[in-house]
């Protein structure tokens, strides 16, 4: 299915947020490289999917109503064998009840564990003032304690890119420090031109994020993406 079909599609059944699995597909067909992730809408369809991907897995809550996976116990990591998926199904689906009561619980998402890279979070949303923006931080503690992002309005090109991701205060950990080599920041420069030009071609999506990007000395991928529609 094309983009603008999903997208028209989501909206025509009144959701502004599409799932997990819509937004990575959204974004695989952009051409931003995605970790492959099956719906498990059982527990025992849960144990067959991480059979097949291969272990270790993540197991997270498929849910339209719950935004922040983690903190309504939604996310489970390095799940290695197919008892492991099954309890953590039964754990997950029950802490999302708990947490949030009226949501609606459609089963989990379960997908490799990625190989650890250097964690990049890349976001874009539509100011009322500038339109389209984009935006590039450093991930986990360097976004959360010091936001080390930065913003650039969009369209964007490769002098842009380049600035964006030379700005951040955590760019020497990119560029390769304390004997780590460096990432590959050209593919990260290659990704932020790519949304770019999503966001100009779909005015219709309000803000996405991909949170974390692993981007790794070659090669880059997202293992989370979420995508809002505005339903205007």
């Amino acid at each position: 299915m094309e983009i603008k079909e999903l997208l028209k599609k989501v909206k025509a059944e009144g959701r502004s947020v599409l799932t997990e699995v819509e937004s990575k597909l959204v974004m695989r067909e952009v051409g931003v490289p995605v970790v492959e992730t099956r719906v498990a809408r059982s527990r025992d369809a849960a144990m067959a999917a991480a059979r097949e991907l291969g272990f270790p897995v993540v197991a997270k809550i498929l849910s339209q109503d719950i935004t922040h996976k983690s903190e309504s116990g939604g996310v489970e990591l390095g799940l290695k064998n197919q008892r492991d998926v099954g309890a953590a199904y039964n754990r997950i689906t029950e802490a999302a009840r708990r947490a949030a009561p009226t949501a609606r619980i459609e089963g989990i998402t379960v997908q490799p564990m990625a190989a650890p890279g250097i964690e990049v979070i890349v976001g874009g949303l539509t100011d009322p003032q500038f339109g389209p923006v984009l935006m590039v931080g450093l991930g986990g503690i360097m976004v959360e304690v010091f936001k080390d992002v930065t913003f650039r309005i969009v369209p964007i090109n490769r002098r842009d890119a380049s600035q964006m991701v030379r700005q951040l205060k955590g760019y020497p950990v990119l560029a390769g420090t304390r004997g780590r080599p460096p990432a590959d920041v050209s593919r990260l420069e290659e990704t932020l031109m790519t949304l770019s030009g999503f966001m100009e071609e779909h005015p219709e999506v309000a803000e996405f994020d991909l949170n974390p990007l692993f981007v790794y000395s070659q090669g880059l991928l997202a293992v989370d993406a979420r995508i809002v529609l505005s339903m205007e």
